[in-house]
């Protein structure tokens, strides 16, 4: 598929003895954000850890732009140009809001034009700047991770549950930021447990299952369909 930025075929990880992910087929289209879903356990983390080269695949095949990334370290995969927060946000605790973003910026100077723009979609990032990561919130440090991975364009953003553990002020800034992202034109992979958030921002979705995709269709017709989220997933945006 020529829009696709990303492809997984039958992909498949071990981990030790176990068999977590089970033949997964997933495209990423160019300029949308994707949801990714699925019960506890299905496989989602796993799959963007994959991709990350945190854990290699054991078979099957993975391409960013229709080059391979499979067996490639996590460093230079994120420098083809991934951004990806781990679901324990990934941020140096020790280290101040200014470092990690400086760490996080791999290409130079941090670009000031885009830091604004940053401190627009979170203006409390400004105000702890100088703070040491470690002692902020869990919503300040989720903004955090969200900063350090937009700090630069990249050609895919890949997050995992985001949303979780959030208070509903916190996660309605984060809707806003993500879809000012997707607006720009980004590329996004989002790992979700919550409907609504996903309903709010997804164009495509992709629900696995026992560590295999299992649907791939459009957001809007999932969230319109109370009968196929049951059956998916067992909930509904509404019970969000």
């Amino acid at each position: 598929m020529s829009d696709t930025l990303l492809q997984l075929q039958a992909v498949h990880t071990h981990i030790g003895p176990y068999h977590i992910l089970q033949g997964v087929d997933l495209h990423v289209p160019r300029g949308r954000l994707t949801m990714l879903l699925g019960r506890n356990g299905a496989g989602k983390s796993t799959t963007l850890r994959t991709i990350m080269g945190l854990w290699q695949a054991s078979a099957g095949e993975l391409t960013l732009e229709g080059a391979s990334i499979k067996g490639m370290n996590t460093a230079d995969i994120a420098l083809r140009g991934i951004g990806y927060v781990p679901e324990n946000m990934g941020i140096f605790s020790d280290l101040s809001v200014r470092e990690n973003m400086l760490l996080a910026a791999r290409s130079g100077p941090i670009d000031r034009q885009r830091l604004e723009w940053i401190f627009g979609l979170f203006p409390a990032l400004r105000q702890f700047w100088e703070k040491p990561a470690g002692k902020l919130s869990g919503g300040q440090k989720q903004m955090v991770a969200i900063a350090r991975a937009i700090i630069e364009k990249r050609k895919l953003y890949m997050f995992d549950e985001p949303s979780k553990g959030l208070a509903p002020v916190m996660v309605n800034s984060m809707i806003a930021a993500l879809r000012e992202l997707k607006q720009q034109g980004a590329t996004i992979l989002l790992v979700e447990q919550n409907l609504a958030v996903a309903h709010a921002l997804g164009d495509t979705v992709a629900v696995m299952d026992s560590g295999r995709v299992i649907h791939h269709g459009s957001m809007a017709e999932l969230g319109a369909d109370a009968g196929l989220q049951h059956r998916l997933l067992g909930l509904s945006v509404g019970a969000h």
